[in-house]
């Protein structure tokens, strides 16, 4: 099947035009980095069919960063292809600056212009004359109205059947009036005639990439670095040409200003406004709408399904391990996760909809500057935000960045964003001893997460990897209602893939896991002949090195190890351990009520409790990320990752734990009156150093100063 590349700038409709065309459901962002590497899928245009490939977000034909590299990559071999370029009516004049250097590099083009169902355009086209003056196939078109797309598809046959080769601008004359320009084109003899002003134009702009692609003879051949701003200039002189013929600008303000960004991008308000949005998200997923919903869920396991089908296995076959494996190990473990998932979708909604209102793009421009001097680009954002639904997933978009200690770093501190599958563990374990008040124990768990992710970028910037300074380009979408569709098609799409997970890899855990927590290495079948299970055994060997954290007993570090293939089976693992049972009432409630319990095989007080979610918030990642982090940033940086992880989960839980004790042990007062001393004592001191270097300096200063 013939190959149709889609190319654009980032938020210009590309993967909604992909999702359309090919009737997927990926992922679509209001930002750079959404896709990091090339989509293909199969799709039908007017009878014939196609490969349709959508491309990451590109500018320009010259590379910032690693997915723009993988978008040139693919567009440079297979520049005789169809190329279906993308612009947004809104931003057409900067969206044109790529359509110019496809164009320079011969490609068959289509330039399709997304109206984005704008009720009021900034922009208004004569199609005619914009065609006249690019000369190419201009479309002008809604990527979310069928009858558009489907004349699309008739003309994307029509012309990937097309020989016709879009003719080069016409700026290209003002360049062969430069001598090095012409001595370029002279040196690059094995390139093919129809793409050697492409190239003579990169190696004018001194693209790194391309000159060591061709391996470009530069000996005794100095190339001026003022072409790079003179041939931006020709092609922005060249589109304010085709604007001032063809576009006409109906409103006078920047596309994507907006009142509210007086408010939300005010630097003492931004970050007020992002706590208290946060907070509010969790509020609703953990308590009101999120634990409704997830009682609900929770009865119907446990009423409707639970006891039906141990009724009629207890019938059938009425074998102790036979029912202990359907009432304990498959229905109790999966039914613990499974009512949580009104929780899950509740965050995966909320997060959706800062994404598709124009939020997070502002988010990312709010953060940059403290993101720099981390050592990281305000791109780090959009991987850190991703970090709260799935670990695995955000630390693929980290190769986005063009600094490759940058894209360490990222990486490295993604998994200490409090991901989705750890919202069971914060409900049950939380919910059993601080109640109402676990809305600001969920709160402090997922800021310290974050606040351990950036004191470890910044250690990382001063010791082993330092960065460079990096590009951030960054565009404003305009604040809009979220798509209701869409938003449902995220969600669905998540939901599916929890269902999956809980189908396939955490059934089968769940399965191990009783199987090793209820038979002993004799094959014995402990609830019934006695004896330590091999679970068991292995916790009780590793239970002591938990003992100063405050949850040192076997079911908790077994709970632990089972949590490395899956953070979800953490709570499962207890609710098996404690042999919930599904009769005797809401699962969530019986496995919070055994934990309390000091005769059960996993309990906690409230200190060790809060110690233990904050060690699974820290400990390790589970094994898909730990997977992805290995393939992205290589086994050195993700063992270095694992170790560092554990031990600051060690340190912090040990911290918690002990502190908690000592609050409630002691005055407050008393220990009020201690931090604050302790808090003078070390600012005095650090000024006082801070003095006496300056003294130093000014002992090796030649100049006389006021602080001499």
């Amino acid at each position: 099947m013939k190959e149709i590349l889609l190319i654009g700038n980032p938020n210009t409709g590309k993967t909604t035009l992909f999702n359309n065309l090919t009737k997927s459901n990926e992922h679509v962002g209001n930002w750079h980095g959404v896709t990091v590497e090339e989509k293909k899928k199969p799709f039908n245009a007017d009878g014939e069919d196609f490969t349709l490939v959508d491309l990451p977000g590109i500018y320009s034909l010259t590379a910032l960063s690693f997915e723009e590299q993988v978008a040139v990559d693919y567009i440079l071999n297979n520049s005789d292809k169809l190329m279906i370029n993308i612009c947004d009516l809104n931003n057409l004049q900067r969206n044109l600056y790529l359509t110019l250097g496809l164009l320079e590099l011969g490609a068959n083009v289509l330039l399709a212009i997304n109206t984005m169902g704008s009720k009021k355009p900034f922009n208004e086209i004569d199609v005619f004359k914009l065609k006249e003056k690019l000369n190419v196939e201009v479309f002008l078109f809604d990527a979310s109205n069928k009858k558009d797309i489907k004349e699309l598809k008739i003309l994307i046959k029509k012309m990937a059947n097309s020989k016709k080769r879009a003719v080069f601008p016409k700026y290209i004359e003002v360049l062969n009036e430069i001598k090095e320009f012409n001595e370029i084109k002279k040196r690059l003899n094995k390139v093919d005639n129809n793409k050697l002003n492409f190239y003579a134009i990169k190696i004018l702009e001194n693209d790194e990439k391309i000159i060591e692609k061709l391996a470009f003879n530069n000996e005794n051949f100095k190339i001026n670095s003022n072409y790079i701003q003179k041939i931006a200039k020709i092609r922005y002189d060249y589109i304010s040409c085709i604007s001032n013929f063809a576009i006409k600008k109906l409103q006078k303000k920047a596309y994507g200003e907006s009142f509210f960004d007086k408010i939300i991008l005010n630097r003492f308000l931004c970050f007020p406004i992002f706590l208290g949005i946060m907070a509010l998200i969790f509020y609703l997923t953990f308590f009101s709408v999120g634990a409704f919903f997830s009682s609900i869920l929770s009865n119907f396991i446990q009423d409707v399904i639970g006891a039906n089908v141990i009724n009629l296995i207890s019938k059938i076959c009425n074998v102790p391990w036979v029912i202990g494996l359907f009432e304990n190990g498959i229905i109790a473990g999966l039914g613990s996760i499974l009512s949580f998932l009104p929780q899950v979708v509740l965050l995966f909604f909320f997060l959706s909809v800062l994404e598709d209102s124009g939020y997070l793009a502002r988010l990312a421009f709010s953060f940059e500057d403290i993101f720099k001097k981390l050592g990281l680009s305000g791109k780090s954002v959009y991987t850190l935000l991703m970090g709260f639904g799935c670990s695995a997933t955000a630390a693929l978009t980290a190769r986005n960045m063009e600094d490759k200690n940058s894209k360490i770093k990222t990486a490295m501190i993604t998994p200490y964003m409090s991901c989705s599958a750890k919202l069971p563990i914060y409900a049950v374990l939380g919910g059993a001893f601080f109640g109402a008040s676990n809305i600001f124990v969920v709160f402090f768990l997922y800021l310290l997460g974050v606040v351990i992710a950036i004191s470890l970028s910044m250690i990382l910037e001063k010791t082993a990897l330092k960065s460079k300074s990096q590009s951030f380009i960054l565009e404003f979408p305009p604040y809009r209602m979220p798509s209701f569709k869409r938003i449902l098609n995220i969600i669905s799409d998540n939901l599916k893939q929890f269902i999956i997970r809980i189908g396939s890899l955490l059934f089968a855990m769940n399965i191990i896991v009783w199987l090793l927590g209820n038979f002993g290495f004799t094959f014995n079948y402990v609830p019934v002949d006695g004896g330590v299970s091999i679970l068991e055994s292995v916790g009780r060997f590793l239970a002591p090195i938990f003992v100063p954290l405050g949850f040192g007993n076997w079911g908790a570090t077994s709970a632990l190890i089972a949590g490395l293939v899956a953070k979800e089976i953490i709570v499962s693992s207890i609710a098996i351990f404690n042999g919930i049972n599904v009769n005797e009432g809401s699962m969530t409630s019986q496995v919070q009520s055994s934990i309390l319990n000091p005769a059960s095989n996993v309990f906690f007080t409230p200190a060790s409790a809060l110690s233990y979610m904050v060690f699974c918030l820290i400990y390790m990642p589970c094994i898909a990320t730990m997977s992805v982090l290995n393939k992205e940033i290589g086994s050195k940086w993700t063992i270095i990752s694992i170790v560092i992880e554990f031990v600051i989960a060690y340190i912090i839980s040990f911290v918690v734990y002990n502190l908690y004790n000592l609050f409630t042990t002691v005055n407050v007062g008393y220990l009020f009156i201690i931090l604050i001393s302790v808090i003078i004592i070390s600012v005095s001191i650090i000024l006082v150093i801070k003095h006496l270097k300056e003294k130093d300096k000014c002992k090796k200063c030649i100049y006389n100063c006021k602080n001499k």
